[in-house]
C-alpha cells in the first residue's frame, strides 16, 4: 500500500480525460507531453524531479529488452530522491492523486513503476 492513511494513487495517461475521481492530476514525467498545452486542465501539477534522469531515461529509451534493468536503476534512483518523494507522499495525504503520463507503452512505463514503488512503501 502507498501508506497507512494515504490512499493509493491512480495512474492514467495524460491524453485520457480528467474525471472528479482523478482528484489531483499529477504529471510525473521529465519532459512535458506532445501536443498539450502548459495551461491544460489534465495537469495540476508538474513534479518532474520524480521521473527517471536524463541519463536513466535517455538509456532506457522504451526499449522492452532494458525494462529489468530499467527498473532497478529507477527504484535506485527514487530511494535516492527523498525530497521529490516526501513532495509526492505529501500530495497523497491530501486527497486523490492520479499520477499521469504520456508513454504509449501501458504495462512498462516510469508511471507505473513509481506507483508500485509507491504500494510497495518504498
Amino acid at each position: 500500500m502507498a501508506t497507512g492513511k494515504h490512499p493509493a494513487p491512480r495512474l492514467k495517461r495524460v491524453y485520457e480525460a480528467r474525471v472528479p475521481e482523478d482528484g489531483t492530476r499529477v504529471l510525473v514525467e521529465r519532459l512535458w507531453p506532445r501536443g498539450v498545452r502548459k495551461e491544460d486542465p489534465r495537469v495540476d501539477l508538474w513534479l518532474k524531479d520524480i521521473a527517471p534522469t536524463p541519463d536513466l531515461r535517455t538509456w532506457f529509451a522504451h526499449d522492452p529488452a532494458k525494462w529489468a534493468e530499467f527498473q532497478h536503476r529507477y527504484r535506485a534512483e527514487l530511494a535516492a530522491n527523498p525530497d521529490a518523494v516526501a513532495k509526492l507522499r505529501a500530495l497523497l495525504g491530501e486527497g486523490p492523486v492520479t499520477l499521469v503520463y504520456a508513454a504509449r507503452d501501458e504495462e512498462r512505463n516510469s508511471a507505473r513503476l513509481l506507483l508500485e514503488w509507491l504500494r510497495e512503501g518504498d
